[in-house]
């Protein structure tokens, strides 16, 4: 092969490799453990509202919440996941900010959401009605994008109805 020809070919795969290089080296937002955070979508009757997301999906995690952490950005939440069905409560032990706690059904749509939960707080909070997962959020932050019981969330957790 020419030195020429050489030259060409290694230009050639330089720019084929370049865009694979940018895209190995974006950073994929992480939880507090290192693990990827997941996006998530709210869609209330004012549009849709994305989130990242950590995921609770085993029991030491799911227990240990957001406890002992700063307040959560506007774009951020937890997923608690379980692999039951069932009526729901939470609590605010060590948990130093004020959060939203949204309680979500197999199919996605939202049961009920507690406001402004009490930061330490040992009371229960209960979801009202049988739920797979529990969102939260900063507190205040349902109230801003309009979520109300019934509407719904999008996260590869759930599976729509139809």
């Amino acid at each position: 092969m020419s030195s020429r020809r050489k030259i060409l070919s290694g230009i050639v795969a330089a720019l084929l490799l370049a865009p694979m290089a940018a895209c190995a080296g974006a950073q994929t937002p992480k939880d507090a453990t290192g693990r990827p955070l997941e996006p998530l979508t709210i869609v209330t009757a004012s549009g849709e509202h994305k989130f990242m997301v950590e995921i609770a999906d085993e029991e030491p995690e799911r227990q240990r919440g957001l406890m002992f952490r700063e307040p959560l950005a506007d774009d951020r939440g937890m997923l608690f996941e379980f692999p039951d069905v069932a009526e729901r409560g939470f609590w605010m032990r060590n948990t130093p900010s004020s959060l939203d706690i949204i309680y979500i059904d197999p199919q996605g749509r939202i049961v009920s959401i507690a406001s402004h939960a009490v930061p330490y707080s040992e009371l229960t909070i209960p979801s009202h009605g049988a739920a797979s997962g529990v969102l939260e959020l900063r507190a205040g932050r349902a109230e801003e994008i309009g979520a109300r019981a019934g509407d719904q969330v999008r996260h590869v957790f759930f599976r729509p109805a139809g």
